[in-house]
């Protein structure tokens, strides 16, 4: 049992709860050096646990993102949680090799890193472990793990956790938490650098980097207008040069990557390194971030590795963002049976440079101070991250890089024999394999190969083309009718004896003003002299003059350096390419930035010999677009012959109009009226209001409710004594008089200056049964001349009838 803490002289209580029994352990701290209390003490503490087994599912620990399996050498954000309304005074954290007994140093499995210092420190009296700062009332901690190095094998991060005085401990379940090393994925590539490398020869590789950051995937806060990834800068390397590592701190050239995506500076760190360097890494700026690979072809660049400089690191910006990039650190590329790893692939999620404090894509520059370390973003980090997720699970990655062996030379030792695949990928990058060209697949012969796309000694590259003439068997499909192939200007070729080999040049240096227009210069040297002797002409050195603002006054801005052309649009043909920078700093005076940043010119690749379009039958016709009425619907076919050879004018999709059964129509319906009068004088009658139908349903809508309603009514009480009819009929002659009479002074009091006639008599029910309507008019008679023309109208009353049901 892990105990949440010690202190000095003090005794613990080890209470292991059970259904029987408590049981008490005493220990008594000594004064004893570090080494010695850690081998004692936790050694003690592990035994004690290893009792019991207990299940309690108040309390979890839990690794960020619930992985089976850990890299080795890779960063955990580990959390202690307690289930509302549970909470926990104190913890002991640990993590411990499967199968140890605790009482070694080497029985401990990775490192812990301390998150806040106000909640959690390391154990004084088992420096392994990490425990509570102060005792108190909590629900949640947090730690990162970094786990071990390869070969360690299983590991168990064990918890204990203390509440109120009684102690809960875990050997299985919620509390223990087992991991296993991942496994490489293609088995021949170490996790962490080794520390010798034993392979023979040299190996050239090339590395391809998939951004996988859109809008569809990460659509939180997401960057819609200025996302991009910075220009990859990288180099492999010996194990005595660090270009970036978890736990480190950011030089110079990884902030101005991190912050402004500029590789000048890094690239300058890299070739200082000098001999502990074999190959800079380069790749162009991506923007947008994302694109169809059939619109634009992933980035590569290609890079050797040897005995001693076997690892391979590199990073790119996430634009725009603070600090933020993805990357590897010192891959290692030579296996442990002193060979050279054929592919790796890794998935990269960002990271945090610790020179910027911003939380979002777009946060303003808060600069760290002093800088943190280099970290791993997390979906805890904070609430405004776009990669937050209150539930702590893994980020989805960002990017994918793939890492493939296309050639190697020399002599090589390794004592595993190659298999076949391995043997035929090596000859094939020296000799030409023989056209595997399917029978049934007939082409044309090869165009000549094209100039060079590069006209210095950068890397460039040359076309050739065939027409597809005829397809024979469409289930076997045809190879492409395009072939590329790697190529540098003249000059350039290290098969020329006469000439000398040039490295690529340096990337510019910055701008020689701030605002205005100024120098400046790159750099290249010479990597192989001419085999006859002859002295190597070709220039080291390069000058041109640069903008950076038009004006210098307190309306401009300051920009970054223009970045790399785009490759091309077009792979043959007319296209565009377009080259970006960015706003360093916005105008002193508020406004607007006036200076370009975006710049397209045209490019001319070879020439294109077009096909005819090769298209997929048409699909089914998709459902209506409705369920009812009028609609449409479609179908697709996909084009089949490669994008590259030319725009296809065939339709790819069609639509035309769809009927189906005539939507419903519900009944549609008038107001109610008012209440009509009470249809008795005295005692209980009732009173109604009636509606109409507008509409009546049809295709099978809704059918019409009610068009009357009905409602109890009481005047006054009716007297108990029964009058003869000829009593009624006089008491009614007396109350139509009454009525009358009341209807003339009414009038006279409503209509002052006017004579009214008396009220009409009430006309017939509109309907004999299920509720009528009857009205009567009082009209003016006469109009005194002193009466205004608005205060004398006539009148009308509206009274129910036949109310009865028909």
């Amino acid at each position: 049992m892990i105990v949440a803490r010690l202190y000095p002289r003090a005794v613990l209580l080890l209470c292991f709860i059970s259904s029987a029994t408590c049981n008490t352990f005493a220990f008594t701290e000594e004064p004893f050096d570090r080494a010695v209390k850690a081998d004692s003490y936790c050694s003690r503490v592990l035994r004690a646990q290893s009792n019991r087994k207990e299940t309690n599912n108040e309390f979890q620990l839990q690794v960020e993102g619930e992985p089976e399996r850990y890299q080795p050498g890779s960063t955990y954000r580990v959390s202690l949680t307690a289930t509302s309304p549970s909470y926990f005074r104190g913890f002991t954290l640990i993590a411990l090799k499967e199968g140890a007994e605790g009482d070694k140093d080497e029985d401990y499995a990775g490192n812990f890193q301390i998150i806040d210092e106000e909640e959690t420190q390391f154990m004084t009296n088992c420096p392994p472990a990490v425990t509570e700062s102060t005792p108190r009332r909590r629900s949640n901690i947090q730690v990162f793990w970094t786990a071990p190095p390869s070969g360690t094998g299983c590991v168990l991060l064990k918890a204990s956790i203390v509440q109120k005085r009684i102690i809960y401990f875990q050997d299985e379940g919620a509390l223990t938490k087992r991991m296993c090393e991942k496994e490489s994925l293609y088995g021949d590539s170490t996790d962490k650098p080794l520390l010798d490398c034993c392979a023979c020869g040299t190996a050239k590789y090339r590395v391809t980097f998939h951004g996988n950051w859109s809008e569809k995937i990460h659509p939180k806060d997401f960057p819609r207008r200025t996302n991009h990834w910075s220009a990859i800068i990288g180099a492999s390397h010996s194990k005595n040069y660090v270009l970036w590592e978890f736990g480190g701190l950011a030089s110079e050239g990884v902030k101005q990557v991190a912050e402004l995506g500029s590789p000048v500076k890094m690239e300058e760190e890299i070739r200082q390194k000098g001999d502990e360097v074999l190959t800079v890494i380069k790749m162009k700026a991506q923007w947008p971030a994302w694109q169809p690979l059939n619109v634009r072809a992933a980035p590569s660049a290609e890079f050797s590795v040897d005995r001693s400089r076997h690892l391979m690191s590199f990073l790119t910006m996430m634009g725009p963002s603070p600090d933020w990039n993805v990357g590897l650190s010192a891959e290692d590329l030579c296996t442990k049976e002193c060979g050279w790893a054929q592919r790796v692939v890794q998935d990269l999620i960002p990271w945090d440079a610790g020179t910027d404090s911003g939380v979002s894509y777009e946060a303003p520059n808060n600069p760290t101070a002093p800088p943190d370390k280099i970290r791993p973003l997390t979906s805890l980090d904070h609430p405004q991250s776009p990669f937050y997720d209150p539930e702590g699970g893994a980020i989805t990655s960002v990017a994918r890089v793939i890492v493939e062996r296309i050639a190697r030379k020399g002599e090589q030792c390794n004592i595993v024999p190659d298999n076949v695949d391995d043997i035929v990928a090596d000859i094939a990058q020296e000799e030409k394999e023989e056209d595997d060209t399917p029978e049934t697949c007939i082409y044309s012969n090869w165009s000549p190969w094209s100039a060079c796309s590069s006209a210095t000694c950068e890397k460039g590259k040359r076309m050739r083309q065939r027409m597809l003439k005829a397809q024979l068997d469409l289930s076997v499909p045809c190879p492409h009718t395009q072939d590329f192939e790697p190529c540098m200007g003249p000059g350039c070729s290290d098969e020329d004896a006469s000439t000398c080999m040039m490295s690529e040049w340096i990337t510019w240096s910055p701008c020689s003003v701030s605002c205005g227009t100024g120098t400046r210069s790159r750099e290249r040297y010479v990597k192989q002299f001419p085999d006859d002797g002859s002295v190597c002409t070709l220039p080291t050195q390069e000058n041109e003059n640069c903008v950076v603002n038009e004006e210098c006054s307190p309306s401009s801005c300051l920009v970054t350096e223009w970045g790399e052309w785009d490759v091309c649009s077009a792979t043959c043909g007319l296209g565009m390419k377009r080259r970006e920078r960015m706003v360093k700093m916005p105008p002193a005076d508020g406004s607007i930035c006036g200076a370009e940043v975006l710049e397209v010119e045209k490019c001319m690749m070879p020439e294109c010999h077009t096909i005819p379009c090769l298209l997929t039958p048409w699909s089914e016709w998709s459902d209506c677009s409705v369920t009812c009425g009028k609609g449409l619907r479609t179908r697709q076919r996909m084009l089949k012959s490669p994008v590259e050879l030319g725009d296809c004018t065939e339709e790819l999709e069609q639509v035309e109009k769809c009927m189906l059964p005539e939507c419903p129509i519900d009944c549609i319906m008038s107001d109610w009226t008012e209440w009509s009068e009470c249809n008795k004088s005295c005692g209980k009658g009732h009173t109604i209001r009636t509606r109409i139908v507008t509409m009546e349903p049809q295709f099978g809508g809704d059918s019409c409710t009610e068009t009357i309603q009905r409602k109890k009514c009481k005047i006054r009480k009716c007297s108990r004594g029964q009058a003869n009819s000829d009593e009624r009929r006089r008491r009614k002659e007396q109350r139509e008089k009454q009525r009358s009479k009341q209807g003339r002074v009414e009038s006279a009091a409503e209509h002052p200056g006017c004579r009214m006639r008396p009220w009409s008599s009430w006309t017939e029910c509109t309907k004999l049964c299920g509720g009528g309507i009857q009205e009567r008019l009082m009209t003016v008679k006469q109009k005194f001349k002193t009466t205004q023309l608005s205060s004398c109208k006539d009148r009308k009353e509206i009274r129910a009838c036949n109310v009865q049901p028909c």
